[in-house]
């Protein structure tokens, strides 16, 4: 499955999270390492949907970059 993931860039560290997996975060000092924790929480996030018998949710969000002469 592929989720998408939104990944933000703070004052001093970057956060992740699944829109389709609410609760499903990460932050990490580098964009690298919170790809790599995103990765792993949905792993693990998914894995206990499985254990306590929960549907897993399908991925539905999807995500554009628009570009715009307003800035």
């Amino acid at each position: 499955m592929r989720y998408l993931v939104i990944i933000e860039r703070g004052e001093t560290s970057w956060g992740a999270h699944v829109p389709d997996l609410p609760g499903c975060i990460a932050a990490a000092e580098t964009r690298q390492e919170v790809t790599a924790l995103i990765k792993d929480a949905i792993d693990f996030h998914l894995e206990g949907l499985r254990e306590r018998g929960q549907p897993i949710p399908p991925p539905a969000s999807e995500g554009e970059l628009i570009e715009t002469g307003a800035a």
